[in-house]
Order: C-alpha cells, then structure tokens, then sequence
C-alpha cells in the first residue's frame, strides 16, 4: 500500500470544518470520486474520520491551530492485484469432440479459458490532487458579508 499525505491549516474552526466533512455525500462529492464511493467507517467527534472504498482508504484529522484549525487528510492506496473472475469448471475443461475439430466448430467463450482481469487502481499523483482539491474546497470562503450583489452599481452617497 502507497500512502498519500497532505495536510494545510485551514481559517474555519473546528465544528465548522466537522459539519462539512462527516457527511459522508459532502466528503465523497469533495473526493470527486477519484478513489470510487467511499463509506465512513469510524468517526471520533470533532477530531478524526476513517473512510474506506474500494480502491483505498484514508483518514481526516482535525486538530485546533493558532488562527484556524489544522486538517491533515491521508490516503492509502490499495495495490492493483488480479480479480478472480467467476466461472464454470465443468465448461472451462470441456474438451471438443472429433467432429467439431474436424468441421472447425469452435467452443463457447465461456467454455474458454477465462483470464483474470486486473482491478483499477489510483495513480498517486492523481490521489494527492484529490487530497488537495479537497483541503481547497474546505478553505474556500463560502459568502462575503460586505459584498454587494454581482453587477450592482456602488452606492456612494455625499454628504454636504
């Protein structure tokens, strides 16, 4: 197993940034489903959350900083192993007769040798954005409360 790592500290506080990642929806659409859907095995209130998937598994840590609060977020990257693919032994040793040798009958792919096929994997380089996308998306400001409206003219007034 690859072990991806990244860690930023983050201006929110620590039950805002608990809210937005202990929803497993709001934590797997922030993952852009670069490791498939993930399930949220274990969570420690306000400081720690474990995922899992399929193709990896990972934690969230949290922990208050002097301006914010620190988020280290870490992935571990299941290595890609050939998947058993499921099929009939009676069929895949079936031998063929004399006549359909002779008259060029071929037999049935599922009497065919089946050969594993290989389970997708993630890139690491790919997992350290997604790790880093995240830490992005959890810092962005999510409203401006001096901002005036998109398009709005300012409004300056005088006094005499």
């Amino acid at each position: 197993m690859e072990v991806v790592e990244t860690q930023r500290t983050v201006v929110k506080s620590v039950p805002e940034l608990w809210a937005e990642l202990s929803e497993v929806t709001l934590l797997g659409r922030m993952l852009h489903g670069q490791f498939g859907e993930i399930g949220i095995t274990r969570l420690t209130p306000e400081s720690s959350i474990e995922w899992q998937s399929e193709l990896a598994s990972g934690s969230v840590e949290l922990e208050p900083g002097g301006f914010g609060t620190r988020v280290r977020l870490t992935a571990q990257i299941a290595q890609a192993t050939p998947a058993a693919v499921a099929t009939d032994a009676a069929a895949a040793t079936r031998r063929t007769g004399l006549l359909a040798r002779l008259f060029g009958r071929r037999p049935t792919p599922s009497a065919q040798a089946a050969t594993p096929e290989v389970a997708a994997s993630v890139d690491p380089a790919r997992a350290q954005s997604a790790l880093t996308a995240v830490l992005d998306e959890i810092g962005a400001a999510r409203h401006r409360p001096f901002s005036r409206e998109p398009g709005a003219a300012p409004q300056i007034t005088y006094r005499t």
